[in-house]
C-alpha cells in the first residue's frame, strides 16, 4: 500500500478530530431539497455530501448489482429533485441530445426530451460503440475510435444545469440562452418534460456561458467565456450585468475550443451574496447585492492572481472552505505545469497576514504542489476541482502514463478518455492537502499512489468518512473507496469493462447512498442493497 504520510502525529489526530466538527455549507432553499441539486453538489462547489456511502468488503459485482440505462452520449451529473406531491423523487440529467427524468427508486427512465434539430444518438450505435472497446481499447485504432467518440463532445451546449425547489430544471447554453424545463404536470413525477420559459441574456454578453449557479435569494447566476456575469431572477423578469477585471480582450485569449476559454469552469456562491469566479489568470470574487452585481473592492469584490505557467488557466471550478467559525477560504488548482493547490483568503484578509514566500498575492493563504508524493515530478495537471470536506482538500492526477509518441501531448485526453482504464494509460495518484488553523497553513496530508482516477471527479461522503471515486483495476471500471483521513484503501467494488467508463463524470451519491455516474451512453448506478 503506497499511502505517504506527509503531515505529522499531531496534525494527522487533528484531522480525526475536526472529522466530527466540520461544517457544511447552509442549504440553500430555492434549490431542489436533496443534496445533489446542481453541479458539485451545491452553491459551494465541494462535492462533499453528509450521507454515508457503500461500505465493504471489496467483490466483484453480480449483473443485478449494476442498475444500467442509455441517456445519450455527455451526462456527466444528475440533479436530485425535492419530494413531488406524489410522494417521488427523480434524477434530472441532460446531456448533447435529450433531458432525461430517472425514477429514483426503480432507475427506469420515466421521461426523455429531445432538443430539437440534434442528431439522436440511439442504443444500438451505443452498443456498437460499447463492443468495439471492449474488443480493443490500445494502441492506434483505439485511439482513433476515441477520437471519433470524443468528437461528439464538440456539440455539447447544455452542459450547466440547476434544479429549483419547485422542480424547475434550468439549463444554460453555448448561446446564451437559459432555458426552464419542467414537468407537464406538476404533481406526478413522471409526466413528460416541457419546455416553461427561456431567456437570451443581451448580445453584447458575448460568450458561452460556463457556469449556472443560483443565490441564496433564488437569482440565477451565469457566467460567459469572455467575462461577462449575469443576475437573472428565477421568473425571467428582470436582469442584472457586469463584467469581471482584466477581462478586456477575452474574447481572443482561448487556449482551445469551448472549454478553453478566459472563463473555462463553473464557480461557487455563498450565502452572503460572494460569487467565486476564476478566469485564465485571477481568482474573482464577485457581490450579489440583491440588487446588482458589483465588482468594487468597497463593496466586498476582490481579484487576486494566481500562477499561470502552463497559459490555459485553472482546470477547476473554485470550490469554498470554511464556514461558521471555521476560517472562510475558496480553493482552485492553478495553472502551472505542476500545478498547484492554492487557499485564497475568502473575505477580508487577516489584519497581520504576510504575502507568502513565491505567491503572486498576499490573498493566498495557502499554495503546495500537487506532486503526488513525488518532489522531482515537473508536470502535473488535472482536469477536476478539488473537493473539499472540512479543512481538507484533495487533488487527482488526470496525467496519462504514457502518451504514444505519434500523439502531441495536448492529445493526452484520449488516453484518461475513451481508454482510461487501460493500465498502458492510466494515470494513479490521489493527494489530499489539509489547512491547520492553529498554524494557519496548508499542509500536505497523505498522498496514495496505488489508486487509479482516470477522469471520474470524486465525492466525500461525510457520514462514511471517506471519498469514493470511479477508478480502474485490470483494465476493468471500479468503484475506489479510501479513508478521508489516511487515504488507505477501505474496499474496492469490480464494475465491468468499457460501458462503465466514468468519463468525466461526477461520482456522486443518492439519498440513500448508492453510487451513481454517467458513462459516454447513458447512466449507471450501483445498487449492492439487491440481494441474491
Amino acid at each position: 500500500m503506497k499511502v505517504i504520510f506527509l503531515a505529522s502525529l499531531a496534525v494527522l489526530l487533528s484531522t480525526v478530530a475536526q472529522a466530527q466538527e466540520v461544517n457544511m455549507p447552509p442549504q440553500n432553499p430555492h434549490l431542489a431539497n436533496s443534496s445533489y441539486s446542481m453541479g458539485h453538489g451545491n452553491p459551494s462547489q465541494q462535492d462533499a455530501v453528509s450521507q454515508s456511502g457503500p461500505s465493504g468488503p471489496s467483490q466483484t459485482l453480480r449483473p443485478d448489482q449494476i442498475e444500467y440505462q442509455h441517456t445519450g452520449p455527455a451526462h456527466f451529473g444528475a440533479a436530485t429533485s425535492g419530494v413531488y406531491p406524489d410522494g417521488k423523487r427523480v434524477f434530472w440529467s441532460n446531456g448533447i441530445d435529450r433531458i432525461v427524468k430517472i425514477d429514483y427508486d426503480s432507475w427506469e427512465v420515466v421521461s426523455e426530451y429531445f432538443f430539437p434539430g440534434v442528431e439522436v444518438y440511439d442504443e444500438e450505435r451505443a452498443n456498437e460503440s460499447i463492443a468495439d472497446f471492449n474488443a480493443n481499447n490500445n494502441g492506434v485504432f483505439a485511439l482513433v475510435r476515441a477520437f471519433r467518440e470524443m468528437s461528439k463532445l464538440r456539440d455539447l451546449s447544455n452542459l450547466y444545469t440547476v434544479l429549483g425547489a419547485d422542480h424547475i430544471y434550468y439549463v444554460g447554453s453555448k448561446t446564451g440562452l437559459i432555458t426552464a424545463y419542467g414537468d407537464a404536470d406538476p404533481n406526478d413525477s413522471s409526466s413528460a418534460i416541457v419546455k416553461k420559459a427561456e431567456f437570451q441574456l443581451p448580445p453584447d454578453l458575448t460568450g458561452p456561458v460556463m457556469g449556472l449557479n443560483m443565490t441564496y435569494d433564488g437569482w440565477l447566476i451565469a457566467a460567459t467565456e469572455h467575462g461577462y456575469i449575469a443576475a437573472v431572477k428565477s421568473d425571467f423578469s428582470e436582469a442584472h450585468t457586469v463584467r469581471l477585471h482584466f477581462s478586456e480582450g477575452a474574447e481572443e485569449k482561448e487556449t482551445g475550443a469551448t472549454g478553453k476559454g478566459w472563463i473555462r469552469n463553473g464557480f461557487a456562491i455563498d450565502d452572503d451574496g460572494g460569487i467565486y469566479i476564476a478566469s485564465q489568470d485571477h481568482m474573482h470574487k464577485v457581490i450579489w447585492t440583491g440588487d446588482g452585481l458589483s465588482v468594487d473592492e468597497k463593496e466586498g469584490a476582490w481579484t487576486a492572481r494566481y500562477l499561470n505557467s502552463w497559459g490555459q488557466g485553472t482546470g477547476a471550478t473554485p470550490s469554498l472552505m470554511g464556514f461558521g467559525e471555521e476560517d472562510p477560504f475558496v480553493v482552485i488548482t492553478d495553472g502551472e505545469n505542476l500545478m498547484n493547490v492554492v487557499l485564497f483568503w475568502r473575505n477580508d484578509i487577516p489584519t497581520d497576514w504576510k504575502q507568502l514566500k513565491d505567491t503572486p498575492d498576499r490573498r493566498i493563504a495557502g499554495m503546495l504542489p500537487a506532486d503526488m508524493g513525488d518532489p522531482e515530478l515537473a508536470a502535473l495537471q488535472s482536469e477536476q476541482s478539488v473537493i473539499v470536506k472540512g479543512y481538507g482538500a484533495l487533488v487527482v492526477n488526470n496525467t496519462p502514463r504514457n502518451i504514444p509518441w505519434y500523439l502531441p501531448e495536448r492529445a493526452s485526453t484520449l488516453m484518461i478518455s475513451m481508454a482510461g482504464s487501460n493500465p498502458e494509460y492510466q494515470p494513479y495518484g490521489v493527494q489530499k492537502f489539509e489547512w491547520n488553523p492553529a498554524l494557519r497553513r496548508l499542509e500536505n496530508g497523505w498522498v496514495n499512489t496505488d489508486i487509479s482516477s482516470p477522469s471520474s471527479v470524486p465525492m466525500a461522503s461525510m457520514g462514511s468518512d471517506s471519498v469514493y471515486l470511479i477508478g480502474a483495476r485490470d483494465n476493468q471500471w471500479t468503484l475506489e473507496a479510501l479513508d478521508w483521513a489516511t487515504g488507505e484503501s477501505e474496499f474496492y467494488y469490480v464494475i465491468g469493462g468499457q460501458r462503465y467508463n466514468v468519463l468525466f463524470s461526477g461520482t456522486l451519491l443518492d439519498e440513500d447512498g448508492r453510487i451513481h455516474y454517467g458513462t459516454p451512453w447513458g447512466r449507471v448506478r450501483l445498487n449492492t442493497k439487491i440481494e441474491p
